[in-house]
């Protein structure tokens, strides 16, 4: 009996512990192959791209200059007859600026000449400070950034403005680089674009964007009326923008790119030469402005936010490029958008003069300054550039944007 008892119980540990390996075995498979399908779920699923955050460059303040300085010294650069001088004045007046803009001193030189060395030094100072501002904000290091894109209208050198970069933050060797050059004000909507379809190729990965222009080299220093416009609009500025499609990243990101509409009107010769940089009869080099140019734009801006529309009920807030108060206005006016609306447009007008692409950034910093961007939120930015280009980027805040001590407003 003993014996048979002995027995009876061997099989029944024997009968739970195969009951319970089967269990545990049947288990693990599940949850394997549960495993894998959500991994080719996610894998499948296009991946959201992020605004993580973004950083822009507040000059000293040794740089800020006011419009009667600005005339005082081109006065005494010698540079400018006595009708240019005026014209400059009436579009200072008209402009929408106001007498906190930054401009570099040396341009107003007697003696000053264009050349690369002072080029390069410009962008490094626009460039490295706003980069170490973002790197700083975000604890991201310099080798886990897998594409950069800087883009800058009118100074292109070699080794390029991006190379700049790899060489100053030592990137990783297989880094995408790309710089965007002779694309105008709308080229920061570019290099998002850009850097976009980049991330779809490359997922799990963070992208760099540096938007910026040198002045000291849109600077004229001649008398062609059309040539002067920028002289008395353009300002120092640029802008630095971490773009993640890491899905981690969705928790610490501020906006969620929505949507995207480049559009290019080059193929009608008045829009493409709306917008040049060329040689005055002097052998003088600038930018030279038509007078359609803003007659131009809206037709651009028409076929541009076609599929946008109804603007007022698409968007919370608006960041349309500061170009002037003249181009303002008239955008005001035909989109039929109210004064909140283009608030963060004119203020930074006035308070940073037109910074070419980064314009758009200080304006969404503007809105964050104030506490506006809320969970939720859609924010529009639009550029318009030579080209003839007009772009539109719409994020979603994916939460509510408190304020933050680097904001070039908060100084």
């Amino acid at each position: 009996m003993a014996i048979l008892s002995t027995q009876v119980g061997k099989l029944t540990r024997d009968g739970f512990s195969l009951e319970y390996y089967n269990l545990v075995i049947n288990t693990l498979l599940f949850l394997g192959l549960l495993s894998l399908l959500v991994f080719v779920v996610l894998d499948l699923t296009p991946r959201s791209t992020y605004l993580v955050d973004f950083s822009c460059y507040l000059p000293p303040d040794e740089l800020k200059i006011t419009k009667e300085e600005y005339i005082e010294l081109v006065k005494k650069s010698g540079k400018f007859n006595n009708t240019s001088i005026e014209f400059q004045q009436r579009v200072l007046n008209s402009s929408g600026l106001g007498d906190e803009t930054y401009l570099p001193r040396t341009i107003f030189h007697p003696d000053y000449k264009k050349d690369l060395k002072g080029g390069r030094e410009e962008a490094a100072v626009l460039m490295y400070g706003v980069v170490d501002e973002l790197f700083a904000a975000t604890g991201l290091r310099p080798r886990d950034i897998k594409i950069l894109i800087v883009n800058c209208g009118v100074l292109n050198t070699t080794p390029s403005l991006s190379a700049m970069l790899i060489n100053r933050y030592k990137l990783c060797r297989g880094i995408q680089s790309f710089n965007l050059g002779g694309m105008g004000c709308a080229a920061g909507i570019t290099a998002v674009d850009l850097a976009n379809d980049l991330l779809n190729g490359y997922p799990g990965s963070y992208a760099l964007i540096v938007s910026t222009e040198v002045i000291s080299f849109t600077w004229y220093g001649g008398d062609e009326l059309d040539m002067l416009i920028p002289n008395c609009l353009l300002r120092m500025g640029s802008a630095a923008v971490l773009l993640s499609n890491r899905r981690l990243d969705r928790w610490r990101s501020k906006y969620q790119l929505k949507r995207l509409v480049r559009t290019h009107k080059g193929m009608d010769d008045g829009s493409f030469k709306s917008i040049q940089l060329k040689e005055d009869s002097q052998g003088k080099q600038g930018l030279a402005v038509s007078k359609d140019v803003i007659e131009i734009g809206g037709h651009a801006l028409k076929a541009n936010v076609t599929n946008l529309s109804p603007l007022e009920s698409a968007f919370e807030h608006v960041c349309i490029l500061a170009t002037s108060k003249k181009a303002l206005d008239e955008i005001q006016k035909n989109l039929d958008l109210t004064d909140e609306y283009m608030e963060a447009s004119r203020e930074t007008l006035e308070r940073f003069g037109n910074t070419s692409s980064s314009s758009i950034w200080y304006e969404l910093a503007y809105l964050e300054a104030k506490n506006r961007i809320k969970n939720g939120d859609r924010v529009w930015q639009l550029a318009l550039g030579s080209g003839f280009k007009c772009n539109s980027v719409v994020w979603r805040a994916v939460t509510s944007v408190r304020q933050v001590k680097r904001n070039p407003w908060h100084y």
